[in-house]
């Protein structure tokens, strides 16, 4: 399942969107240096340069307090030029990303993280949703994978991915099981998966006992080694597998291309040309 060729084809058409709609600003806050949030932000905003949005870098040091922060975060709220804001995570230690991410303004929100955003998803109503899990479900319809019916495996329960692509699956009319480090014998459930979602950060965890023959199995993980990026899902799973997205060029980059489409979307319904629910 080629990410690579989808993303690049949504960016083109975003291109032209973002021009006929006009200036769309996308601010970022980095707090310290980690070196992988250093990449997926460069990343950020180098695709945000090709489709014509304006990429906004606000950069604080590790050890920033989290009022220091939030100040931030309210400045870019009350920013008109602003249209989205995504506080890149993990953050340090002594900041609670709960309450950071609570004090985004939900029309900003790119993230989908807001509890209104991830409520308006619970509910069935899609706002602004993470764009990982929107990725994922673009990458299903794209090779025509049948959801509706389906029994969707979803192995990890985070914020970012697990649970929001757990509920977008749900919508979709697929029966959905949601795996995770306390599941006993994870193995019995993958293996009855017509759709894997493996999003766990474990190098292999996926192997190819694991995946029923035929099945769709998404590669979420990036996981940095010493001999490169690997993904969740063993190379193995390859021949057992009737879809399989790779590591790298696979899930990363429809992130980033649907990261730029809930920018867009931001800036619409700040405009009024999408009617953003009352909070």
């Amino acid at each position: 399942m080629d990410g690579a060729a989808l993303a690049a084809r949504i960016r083109s058409e975003l291109k032209q969107d973002v021009a006929e709609l006009g200036d769309v600003g996308l601010a970022t806050v980095l707090v310290g240096d980690d070196p992988g949030s250093e990449i997926y932000i460069r990343l950020k905003h180098k695709a945000a340069g090709e489709v014509g949005i304006r990429a906004i870098d606000k950069r604080l040091p590790a050890d920033t307090s989290e009022d220091d922060l939030l100040e931030l975060v309210g400045e870019l709220n009350e920013d008109d030029s602003v249209d989205g804001i995504l506080v890149q995570t993990p953050l340090p230690s002594q900041i609670d990303e709960a309450r950071v991410m609570l004090s985004i303004e939900p029309m900003k929100d790119v993230d989908g993280l807001h509890p209104f955003n991830a409520g308006q998803l619970f509910f069935g109503h899609q706002t602004l949703v993470g764009a990982t899990p929107v990725g994922i479900m673009r990458l299903l319809d794209e090779y025509r994978i049948p959801v509706e019916g389906a029994h969707a495996v979803v192995v990890g329960r985070s914020l970012i991915v697990g649970r929001p692509v757990a509920m977008l699956l749900l919508h979709a009319n697929a029966t959905v099981t949601i795996g995770h480090s306390r599941t006993q014998d994870l193995a019995r459930h993958t293996r009855a998966a017509d759709i894997l979602v493996a999003a766990v950060g474990k190098v292999g965890i996926i192997t190819a006992e694991m995946v029923k023959s035929g099945a769709a199995v998404i590669d979420v993980g990036i996981n940095r080694t010493d001999d490169g990026l690997h993904g969740d899902v063993d190379p193995g799973v390859a021949e057992v597998a009737g879809h399989l997205t790779p590591v790298p060029g696979g899930v990363g980059p429809m992130t980033i291309a649907c990261l730029l489409e809930n920018a867009l979307r931001a800036a619409r319904y700040r405009r009024g040309a999408l009617a953003f629910p009352r909070i």
